[in-house]
């Protein structure tokens, strides 16, 4: 009787069979990673992924439905046509005022 049991306590099928649970264990995880993951294409809401924010490889992902589009830095200060049209500016408590300027008619 010792003999059989000392032959079940060498199988090497028996480790084996640990591994594969060890891996499915391990494939579930990384399941669960990919589905809560923001930027997963069945996700149904827009995310916008901000990477490396105030430095100069600052790179933005926006997720709308199924487009990504993504924008980098460049590391250049941007310049536009226009005219200023007045200041705004954030109260304490969170609220944004805007104050037009002198010759503006609005």
């Amino acid at each position: 009787m010792r003999f059989l049991e000392s032959d079940e306590a060498d199988d090497p099928i028996l480790s084996v069979v640990n591994l594969i649970d060890l891996f499915l264990v391990v494939i579930g995880i990384l399941m669960i990673v990919v589905a809560l993951n923001p930027l997963n294409p069945y996700a149904a809401q827009d995310v916008i992924v901000i990477e490396n924010p105030g430095k100069a490889n600052m790179a933005m992902t926006i997720k709308q439905g199924e487009e990504l589009t993504r924008y980098e830095s460049n590391g250049e200060i941007g310049e536009g046509q226009g005219t200023k049209a007045g200041i705004t500016y954030r109260l304490d408590d969170g609220r944004m005022i805007y104050v037009p300027e002198a010759g503006d008619s609005r």
